[in-house]
């Protein structure tokens, strides 16, 4: 039986090979989930429970169980909500993807890889 990693990197693999962005997204996903786990542990560090987090946000406990979970399709302003109540700052940066051919609006556009 094929372990479970084996099993998604050969999606990736699979998937990457019909859409070239693929890959690059799912490792935006994984930084994405890396980021909420750190975050979620600089909560625990403080000693803080998800209900008194989530009351200081102005949300619900479940809220914050969603986001930490890496599961929710969390926005950004939100992400950033979530930081500031732990007395961090999220540094978002726009930088080059790999070489990728996309097609956007008619038109073929390309990574550098830089």
């Amino acid at each position: 039986m094929m372990a479970k990693a084996d099993l998604i990197e050969e999606i990736i693999a699979e998937r990457g090979a019909r859409n070239a962005a693929f890959p690059e997204l799912v490792e935006a996903a994984r930084e994405r989930r890396r980021m909420l786990r750190e975050l979620a542990q600089e909560r625990s560090r403080l000693g803080l429970t998800q209900t008194e987090l989530a009351a200081a946000m102005g949300t619900s406990q479940s809220s914050v169980a969603r986001i930490e979970s890496g599961r929710a399709d969390v926005k950004l302003s939100t992400v950033e909500r979530y930081a500031a109540t732990l007395g961090r700052r999220i540094e978002w940066r726009l930088i080059p993807g790999k070489r990728a051919r996309r097609t956007v609006g008619g038109r073929t556009v390309s990574g550098t890889g830089r």
